[in-house]
C-alpha cells in the first residue's frame, strides 16, 4: 500500500490506509469568518494561533492553513502565520491558496515536508505548481477536475486525476507524493455523490496506486443536521480506504467516529487510542479489580 510522508521539522506524519486516520484540521481559513478575516488583515494572528491550539488538542494531526484574505497582501499573511504556527508547535502543515504566489511564499517559510493544497488537472495550473512542488519537494493534493469543470462521471474524475499523477511523474514527482482528492459532491443535489466517492477512492487506492483525501464536509451542504451526515460519511469513507481528509476536529462526534473506525479497520493496535480517550477520568488501567466476596 502507498504511504505519504509529511512532516514539519520536528515530527513525522504517514498517510495510508494501513495507518491510522490523518484529520487535517480546517479551520485556520477566513472564508466565512468575518472577525478572523478582520484580524489577519490587520495582521493579527493571534486568532490564528489559539485555533491551531485548539484543533491539536482536539486531536488533529495536521493543519491546513489559508490566508485567503480578499484585499490584503495574501502571500505575507500566510508566511507569517506558518510561520508562528512552527514555532509554537511540532504539528505538520498543508499550505491552502489558490494563489501561486501565495503557494511560494508558504514553502518558502515552512520547515519540513509540506503538503500543498492544491493542483488541479487545468493545463495552466499544473504548469504553475508542479513545477513548486518539485522545487521545495512537498506533496500535493490534486483534486479531480480540469479545464471541462467537475464532470458526475467519476471515470471522468478517475482520468483527470491519472493525468495529474502522470504529469506530477513527469517532473520527478512519485506518485505517493500526490493525494487526490475525488471531490465530494453535496448528495441533497446527487443522491448517488457518497457511493461515487466510496468507489472513487477504490479505484484510485487500487488501480492508480495513490492515496485520498478531501473536504468531508461537502457532502452535507445544504442539508439539515450536516454533523449527523458528515459524521456516517467519514466513518464510510475509512472503510473505503480514504486514509485523511480536511475537516473540523473541533466536533467531538467526527473526532469520536475516526477512532472508531480506526479501531474497526484495525489501526489502533490493542485499541490503545480508543481506550485512552474514552477512559472515565481518574481510573487507573493497571489497578486490578478485587474480587467480590460472597
Amino acid at each position: 500500500m502507498t504511504t505519504t510522508v509529511i512532516s514539519s521539522d520536528r515530527k513525522e506524519i504517514r498517510i495510508g490506509s494501513e495507518n491510522p486516520f490523518v484529520v487535517i484540521g480546517e479551520r485556520i481559513n477566513p472564508t466565512g469568518r468575518k472577525l478572523l478575516t478582520e484580524e489577519m488583515k490587520a495582521g493579527n494572528l493571534d486568532r490564528v494561533l489559539s485555533d491551531a491550539q485548539a484543533q491539536v488538542d482536539a486531536g488533529a494531526q495536521m493543519l491546513d492553513v489559508n490566508a485567503g484574505v480578499p484585499l490584503a497582501d495574501e502571500p505575507k499573511i500566510l508566511a507569517d502565520s506558518i510561520k508562528l504556527i512552527q514555532e509554537n508547535f511540532d504539528t505538520p502543515l498543508c499550505i491552502d491558496s489558490s494563489i501561486i504566489d501565495a503557494l511560494k511564499s508558504g514553502l518558502e517559510a515552512y520547515k519540513g515536508k509540506a503538503l500543498l493544497n492544491s493542483v488541479t488537472g487545468e493545463e495552466e495550473r499544473l504548469e504553475a505548481v508542479l513545477p513548486l512542488v518539485k522545487k521545495y519537494g512537498c506533496a500535493v493534493i490534486g483534486i479531480s477536475n480540469d479545464d471541462s469543470g467537475i464532470s458526475e462521471d467519476i471515470n471522468v474524475r478517475y482520468e483527470v486525476a491519472k493525468k495529474i499523477v502522470e504529469r506530477a511523474m513527469d517532473y520527478g514527482i512519485p506518485k505517493e507524493d500526490v493525494i487526490i482528492d475525488p471531490l465530494v459532491m453535496p448528495i441533497g443535489a446527487i443522491n448517488s455523490a457518497g457511493k461515487q466517492v466510496m468507489e472513487l477512492v477504490k479505484m484510485l487506492q487500487n488501480d492508480l496506486g495513490v492515496n485520498t483525501t478531501c473536504g468531508a464536509s461537502n457532502l452535507s451542504f445544504g442539508l439539515p443536521n450536516r454533523l449527523g451526515l458528515n459524521t456516517a460519511f467519514i466513518a464510510m469513507a475509512i472503510a473505503a480506504g480514504m486514509p485523511s481528509a480536511i475537516t473540523n476536529p473541533l466536533e467531538k462526534e467526527i473526532m469520536q467516529s475516526v477512532r472508531g473506525a480506526n479501531v474497526v479497520m484495525g489501526n489502533d493496535p490493542e485499541c490503545t487510542n480508543w481506550i485512552a480517550s474514552n477512559r472515565e477520568p481518574g481510573a487507573n488501567p493497571k489497578r486490578k479489580r478485587r474480587r467480590s466476596r460472597r
